[in-house]
């Protein structure tokens, strides 16, 4: 099973349905990586919007 990432908050995970926002419009086509372990401490995180710790793409396509 590929990796896939949600279009809407950019969490990448496996599965037909993100586990965060539970949207259904995946993409596996996506480029750059961040893994966020403390959001609430993390500049990157609040540019991004994230609130969960995880791993994120930077572009989805």
């Amino acid at each position: 099973m590929s990796e896939k990432v949600c279009r809407d908050c950019h969490l990448i995970s496996y599965g037909h349905t993100c586990p965060s926002c539970k949207a259904i419009d995946l993409s596996d086509d996506f480029s750059g990586l961040a893994i966020i372990l403390a959001p609430k401490d993390s500049v990157i995180a609040k540019i991004m919007k994230i609130e969960k710790k995880g791993r994120y793409a930077l572009r989805v396509r």
